[in-house]
C-alpha cells in the first residue's frame, strides 16, 4: 500500500489511494471500503465519527471524508478527538501528511488537540522536517505545527532545517515554512539568519527570496537584521530595477526605520527620471514620494520640476512615458501646495497636443489629469 517518496519519507502511492477517484465510474472505487462508498451515497444520515472508527485514515483521504473529520474535531469531545488520534498517530500521520486531503485533517488535530497530542504529532514528524518542508502538502502541516507546538518543540524543527535553510528559502513550498519561523520562533533559536550574511543581494532578487528577507526585517531585532540592511544598502540602485528587489526596497521605504529610508531616498536624488521609466523602479519612486519626509518630498518632486541642462522637461518626459506617467500622478497626489501648483502649470500645456498621442496609457493619463485637475482650477 504504501511507496516512498524522492525524499525517503513513506506515502500512498497516488494511484494506489483509496479514496482517489474523481468520477464514480474511476476504478479506484474498487479501492473503496463499502462505509466510505456509503458515507458518500447517504447524506440523509446523520453520521458522527464514532460511525467510522476504524476507517479515519481511510476517510481522511478522501474528499468528502475529510472534509467530514476536519468540522466534527472542531467540536468533538476529548474521547472523540483521541479516537481518531489513536487511528492516524504514528503510523499514519507521515502519510496523510503529504496527501492533498489528508493533511487537512493533520492541521485540525494541531489546533483542535491537547498540547500531548501536538507534541506526540509532531514527534513522528521529527527527522523528516526538511522533506515534508519541501512537499505541496507536508509544508502547510509544518507551519501549522510550528504555532501550536512546545518552544523546544519548534526548536528541534529549525534545527533540522538549519544545515539547508537556503534550499528552503529558494523553493516553492519551503520558503513558507522559513518566514513562519522567522514570525513565530524566540530570535535566539533562528541561528540560520546568519546564513543570510553574504547573501542579502541574492535573496533579495529572488522570487521566494525577498519574502523572506523582508519577514526578518519584519519580525527580527535590530542586532540580527542590521548586518543584513547595511549589505542590502550597497546594492539598493541595482535592487530598486529589479522584479523581486524592489519590493524590498519598497518595504524599507515602508517599514524601515528612518535612517534607512533616508538612504533609500538619497539613492533616488539625481536618479528620479532615470527610476521612473523603470518598469520596476518606478513602483520605487512612487513609494518614495508618498513615504519621503517633506523636505525630502521637495527635493524628489523639484527634480521632476526643473528642466535638464539640454532645457528637455523631466515633465514631458514623464507624461509620454507608461511607467514614469504613474510617477508623475503620485507626484500630484502629494506635493505641497506650491509644487502642486507649479506641476499643474507645467502639465496643462501639454495635454492638448498629447490628446492625440496613439498610446492607450497616455489617453487614460490625458483624460484623468484633464478631469482632476481641470475641476482645481
Amino acid at each position: 500500500m504504501y511507496g516512498h517518496t524522492a525524499h525517503g519519507i513513506p506515502f500512498y502511492h497516488q494511484n494506489l489511494r483509496p479514496g482517489r477517484r474523481q468520477d464514480a465510474n474511476d476504478a479506484g472505487s474498487a479501492l473503496r471500503s463499502p462505509l466510505l462508498d456509503e458515507f458518500r451515497a447517504n447524506k440523509a444520515r446523520k453520521w458522527e465519527l464514532r460511525d467510522i472508527y476504524g476507517y479515519i485514515v481511510e476517510f481522511s483521504g478522501d474528499q468528502h471524508g475529510s472534509r467530514f473529520i476536519q468540522q466534527k474535531l472542531e467540536t468533538a469531545t476529548s474521547e472523540e478527538k483521541q479516537g481518531v488520534f489513536d487511528e492516524i498517530v504514528p503510523d499514519n500521520a507521515l502519510q496523510l501528511i503529504q496527501d492533498v486531503f489528508g493533511n487537512y485533517v493533520i492541521q485540525k488535530l494541531f489546533e483542535h488537540g491537547t498540547q500531548v497530542q501536538k507534541t506526540v504529532l509532531a514527534n513522528t514528524m521529527e527527522g523528516h522536517i526538511l522533506p515534508l518542508s519541501l512537499q505541496m502538502y507536508g509544508c502547510r502541516v509544518v507551519q501549522k505545527a510550528v504555532e501550536f507546538i512546545l518552544p523546544d518543540q519548534q526548536a528541534s524543527f529549525v534545527r533540522e532545517l538549519d544545515p539547508h535553510v537556503l534550499k528552503c528559502v529558494k523553493d516553492a513550498n519551503g520558503n513558507h515554512v522559513i518566514q513562519k519561523l522567522i514570525e513565530r520562533v524566540s530570535h535566539e533559536r533562528l541561528g540560520f539568519v546568519h546564513s543570510f550574511r553574504g547573501n542579502v543581494y541574492d535573496l533579495s532578487t529572488h522570487p521566494y527570496g525577498c519574502r523572506v528577507l523582508q519577514r526578518c526585517f519584519e519580525h527580527l531585532p535590530e542586532e540580527i537584521t542590521r548586518p543584513l540592511m547595511d549589505e542590502l544598502h550597497k546594492y539598493m540602485i541595482n535592487l530598486m530595477q529589479d522584479q523581486f528587489g524592489n519590493y524590498v526596497v519598497q518595504f524599507v521605504l515602508e517599514q524601515g526605520k528612518p535612517q534607512d529610508r533616508n538612504q533609500v531616498v538619497t539613492k533616488l536624488r539625481g536618479q528620479m527620471l532615470n527610476m521612473a521609466r523603470h518598469k520596476f523602479a518606478s513602483n520605487v519612486c512612487e513609494k518614495a514620494l508618498v513615504t519621503a519626509g517633506i523636505e525630502e518630498r521637495r527635493i524628489l518632486i523639484d527634480e521632476i520640476i526643473m528642466p535638464k541642462t539640454d532645457g528637455v522637461s523631466p515633465i514631458v518626459s514623464m507624461m509620454k512615458d507608461q511607467f514614469a506617467n504613474y510617477v508623475l500622478q503620485r507626484a500630484l497626489t502629494v506635493a505641497e501646495p506650491d509644487q502642486k501648483d507649479i506641476l499643474i502649470a507645467k502639465i496643462r500645456p501639454q495635454l492638448v497636443s498629447m490628446r492625440r498621442y496613439s498610446s492607450a496609457y497616455s489617453k487614460h493619463l490625458i483624460s484623468s489629469m484633464l478631469m482632476k485637475y481641470s475641476r482645481d482650477k
